[in-house]
């Protein structure tokens, strides 16, 4: 059974940073392409990043070029979401997501498992 377990999500002021992690059981980990979604009240999934399997290939939204980092550990099945400079617009639930193969979709439709979110929130 697979399943992905997101942390690290909080409370945050304007200009802050948070790390959240998210970990794989029940597939082989460096099979799968990892993303990052989120997801504002009352509006639509958002793509926020991705990640190869290997981890050399990644991809951002425009809104979170130069802030957030997507990373990830193999070994430990585990893909990581650094974000600094936070801003209140980054206020929102954060998925992770997995689908095996080597393409990075930045479309969440393609991906074929899911967390079950972390709570962001920043203040200004």
């Amino acid at each position: 059974q697979v399943q992905l377990v997101e942390s690290g999500g909080g409370f945050a002021h304007t200009g802050d940073s948070l790390r959240l992690s998210c970990v794989a059981s029940g597939v082989t980990f460096f099979d799968y392409a990892m993303a990052w979604f989120r997801q504002a009240p009352g509006k639509e999934r958002e793509f926020v990043a991705c990640i190869r399997f290997s981890g050399r290939g990644t991809n951002y939204t425009d809104s979170v070029k130069g802030r957030f980092t997507i990373s990830r550990d193999n070994a430990k099945n585990t893909v990581y979401l650094q974000m600094n400079s936070l801003k209140p617009d980054d206020t929102a639930v954060y998925f992770c997501a997995g689908v095996r193969g080597y393409e990075v979709p930045t479309f969440h439709t393609a991906y074929d498992y899911w967390g079950q979110g972390t709570l962001v929130t920043v203040s200004s």
